[in-house]
């Protein structure tokens, strides 16, 4: 459990500062931007996988049609949620996308009750009503439906949940979900420079060598997530999640400068109320397990 919550807290500290990642290729187009990302991360997870001596694991995977259709799902989801994090990004919409991530715990919570049979506690309940309170609010204030923070949540949900029914080692499993989707980032590829549309190839040197990069910003902190999902409940995973929509919040009001009302501000004073009510919650039910 606690080795799980320090890689979780690195993870979401690691996803909470992407934006201004992102933000390096906003004159490029979100799918491309994409398919960078998944053919990069496929190579250096296969560099890191080679390094690990683990292609026994990828044969056996390769094997089970049960496994391989699970990482396909995995894969997918998070293939759509990068895809519409990075439009979101660089498109101006920093703050619907920590909203998303605000909902994804409550959405967590949701998704171990009725698939893993957790039972949340009483204060952990008052905690989980709390944080609902406060996204409502934020919704409101929002004025629109936000169908990108409600994207990323059920996407990201699902493929949590996913990487917690999967019994797999992290680097093989990240190195199979984007061996999955290689394909479809190949043909983009092919498209664009059949159709004249590329633009990454075009950049500067300094800006193409980030790109190049992209696989390891995106393994990172996956790995260090699928970490967390395999030691910790996926009902704590999620709240321990409020650190990453928390710094991408503060930076789209300080760097991105985009406009914010009071009442988000109070919705997310709401949900650091719903944090700390949570997780005393979890400890006090740990001592009392541990006495009895």
């Amino acid at each position: 459990m606690n080795s799980g919550l320090v890689n979780a807290i690195i993870a979401y500290i690691m996803w909470g500062v992407l934006p201004l990642y992102w933000k390096l290729f906003d004159n490029v187009p979100a799918g491309e931007v994409l398919s960078h990302r998944v053919v990069w991360s496929f190579v250096f997870m296969g560099i890191l996988v080679a390094l690990q001596r683990r292609w026994a694991d990828m044969k056996r995977i390769a094997a089970s049609r049960t496994l391989l259709l699970s990482l396909t799902a995995s894969g997918l989801l998070i293939a759509v949620n990068w895809l519409i994090f990075i439009w979101a990004v660089n498109n101006g919409h920093v703050v619907e996308t920590s909203l998303g991530y605000y909902l994804n715990p409550l959405l967590n919570v949701l998704l171990a009750v009725v698939f893993l049979r957790e039972k949340p506690n009483r204060g952990q309940w008052l905690a989980i009503a709390i944080a609902g309170a406060a996204v409502l609010i934020i919704a409101i204030d929002y004025g629109r439906f936000p169908w990108i923070a409600i994207s990323l949540a059920v996407s990201f949900g699902l493929y949590g949940l996913a990487k917690k029914k999967i019994a797999q080692d992290a680097s093989v499993g990240l190195l199979s979900e984007t061996a999955v989707v290689l394909p479809i980032a190949l043909g983009y590829w092919v498209y664009l420079a059949a159709t004249g549309k590329t633009t990454a190839w075009t950049l500067p040197a300094h800006t193409f060598i980030e790109l190049l990069l992209s696989g390891v910003v995106t393994a990172l902190p996956l790995l260090f997530f699928a970490r967390a999902a395999a030691r910790m409940p996926l009902s704590t995973l999620g709240f321990v999640q409020y650190i990453g929509p928390t710094i991408m919040l503060l930076l789209s009001v300080f760097v991105f400068k985009e406009s914010v009302s009071p009442i988000l501000f109070i919705g997310f004073a709401l949900i650091w109320v719903a944090l700390v009510v949570y997780a005393a919650a979890s400890v006090r039910s740990a001592k009392l397990a541990k006495a009895s």
